[in-house]
């Protein structure tokens, strides 16, 4: 398992979000914001294979989630379309999990375990 992984939950159904666009980005001190990598989250609401085995881990991260499409599907108004998570990892040798517990119009997140 990498060492970043997520999670979403939609706290005003009580399930995980499937499908969900989730990009890892680590910011450089020459480019700015590079992209790590880009997935989908999986039946449960899970995107665990972000960080490259081969990538060093500490640094400063953030995660972009495509929010608006699910509620949009859902026909539901959302008032946060694009949900973004920034984080400083500085232990390698740690598993970082962020959950995001998500409703059409707010959000809260976590260092998970």
């Amino acid at each position: 398992m990498s060492g970043i992984s997520t999670h979403i939950l939609d706290t005003s159904i009580g399930k995980p979000v499937a499908s969900i666009a989730v990009v890892l980005e680590r910011k450089t001190h020459t480019s700015g914001w590079q992209i790590v990598k880009e997935t989908m989250t999986n039946a449960d609401g899970r995107a665990a294979d972000l960080m490259p085995p081969d990538q060093a881990l500490p640094g400063h991260y953030r995660l972009v989630y495509e929010i608006g499409t699910y509620f949009a599907m859902r026909g539901i108004d959302c008032f946060f379309p694009h949900i973004t998570i920034n984080f400083v990892i500085k232990d390698q040798a740690q598993h970082y999990h962020i959950p995001l517990l998500l409703g059409p119009f707010g959000y809260t997140t976590y260092r998970g375990s």
